[in-house]
């Protein structure tokens, strides 16, 4: 049995949850503990987080250090997201916070925290399962931004972020010189404005039955089943017609009639109504029937990810499978070419899996190749002649749910130096978070990219079969094909060259004629 705990320091409160897991009981909840701590407020806007604040984190870290000895904790994760990492001193907040109270603490960018809390979702396996099956759309409504996920078929189909978080929301309203009566009319001018620009490029005629809404609001009310504006219903689910009346009470009352009445802090009323109008305006958006609350936060996801790694329980949804359908639908939104991409990533993945050995990359820099081959030729949508730089752009300005900010940048860069001549240090740019192992990844998927494309380089998939092995520092490529390949023998020099550089192997092409 392993005892693990969870710590998410958010924009409104920090939270920690202790879970066990054991053979018998997979992972079970011990323990939640909440703090309430506003870091959201002036951080977004004046861009620091004060110093009485960071004290407060400690002071509470601190409190839950205690709990973990008391709980003998095995292990343990804390983790910062939008407020603290849209601060412009975090590495000094980062070092304080370490240096008081003995925990590291790392910050999520937006992607990451999406993709744990999509994690802490599946984490509900049987349900999440059969929800998705059908037309669905995950709301996650964060501090700073929301993000809406789109599923089709049980795969990923669409997923954007928007800074409609609802601190950000509410200091927006507060900074307005108008009467409290008008709040609602504006606040829903301000989120339909995006929502239509998010209907308009991603939704299309996509049918969505259900919206599964992660937040730390309404997702608790959905949970006590609302009563007294539904009928007999499933905890955790309520239907859109329903979920109507119950915003309808929220407009027609005062704060402290909606406190006394749901029993929450007064303080939180504001936050709840315009969570309930965000879920309400993309209810009615998407023509949702039904709405599940599954009740989890980051720290489900955050446990989830832990167990996952060290194997202590069985994934049934292949998480790495969305990753690759967000590469498509970003491919696809940018007329790239499908076949091949796919021929790319069959082509690079035989080379990537042939010298496990020698190149000393895991399952990570796999993923990576693989989205940089189907990414490959994403900016000939702006320019055919600067593709490089343009794919670099697109890619880096395009969030891929579940890769890291470094990660994106390193699968940018791969596609860019596809197409450019390879750039040997790029690390002293002020933009860039890359070190020298990220470095040297560009590198070593770059050369076997570039080897892929240089295999297809007449654009047809000539190569419907291929093997490869390695003999005598040679990378030999045997192509079974009866079609011309002396385009590719003949621009496949400079590839090679680059791919020696990197792996002291040569890659040489042998035809096997096949009739």
């Amino acid at each position: 049995m392993k005892t693990f705990a969870a710590m998410d320091v958010g924009s409104f409160e920090t939270a920690m949850k202790i879970f066990e897991f054991s053979p018998k009981n997979g992972m079970k909840e011990i323990t939640h503990i909440r703090r309430r701590l506003d870091l959201g407020s002036g951080t977004y806007e004046a861009g620091k987080i004060s110093y009485d604040k960071v004290e407060e984190i400690c002071r509470v870290l601190k409190e839950f250090t205690e709990i973990m000895k008391e709980y003998r904790v095995d292990a343990y994760k804390a983790y910062g997201t939008s407020a603290i990492r849209e601060t412009k001193n975090t590495m000094i907040v980062l070092d304080h916070i370490r240096q008081k109270t003995g925990i590291t603490l790392d910050v999520l960018s937006n992607s990451e925290q999406r993709f744990l809390d999509y994690k802490s979702i599946a984490s509900k396996i049987q349900s999440f399962q059969s929800i998705i099956e059908k037309g669905t759309a995950v709301l996650d409504i964060g501090g700073s931004s929301i993000q809406i996920s789109l599923f089709d078929k049980d795969k990923l189909a669409a997923t954007q972020n928007m800074k409609l978080g609802v601190l950000r929301l509410r200091d927006r309203l507060l900074t307005l010189d108008t009467k409290p009566g008008k709040y609602e009319l504006l606040l829903e001018e301000m989120i339909q404005s995006q929502l239509a620009v998010f209907k308009k490029l991603y939704l299309k005629d996509r049918n969505v039955e259900n919206i599964i809404v992660v937040d730390d609001y309404i997702s608790a009310l959905v949970r006590k089943n609302f009563t007294g504006f539904s009928g007999k219903q499933m905890r955790g689910y309520i239907d859109s017609a329903s979920y109507g009346v119950f915003v309808d009470y929220l407009r027609a009352h005062t704060d402290e009639e909606v406190a006394k009445r749901f029993d929450i802090s007064r303080e939180v009323v504001p936050m709840l109504f315009i969570s309930a109008t965000l879920l309400q305006l993309m209810t009615r958006m998407v023509g949702a029937q039904f709405i599940w609350a599954p009740g989890v936060t980051l720290c489900d996801g955050i446990a989830y990810e832990y167990a996952e790694k060290n194997r202590l329980i069985t994934m049934s949804h292949d998480f790495e499978q969305d990753i690759v359908a967000c590469a498509r639908n970003i491919s696809k939104r940018y007329m790239g070419s499908k076949r091949r991409g796919e021929t790319l990533e069959k082509i690079s993945l035989t080379i990537f899996d042939s010298m496990k050995k020698d190149h000393g990359m895991g399952k990570r820099e796999r993923l990576m190749l693989r989205i940089a081959a189907l990414l490959h030729d994403c900016g000939k949508y702006i320019s055919l002649v600067n593709l490089g730089e343009c794919s670099y752009e697109i890619i880096m300005s395009t969030e891929i749910i579940g890769l890291s900010h470094k990660e994106r940048e390193i699968v940018a860069n791969v596609v860019k130096y596809n197409h450019l001549p390879f750039e040997y240090d790029k690390r002293g740019r002020e933009d860039s978070s890359l070190d020298e192992k990220a470095f040297l990844t560009i590198a070593k998927l770059t050369a076997i990219l570039r080897v892929a494309n240089g295999l297809d380089r007449s654009h047809k998939q000539k190569f419907k079969d291929f093997q490869t092995t390695i003999k005598d520092d040679k990378l030999i490529l045997t192509v079974n094909t009866a079609a011309d390949i002396t385009l590719e023998k003949g621009l496949f020099q400079p590839k090679a060259d680059f791919f020696e550089e990197v792996f002291s192997i040569r890659p040489v092409i042998k035809q096997k004629k096949v009739y």
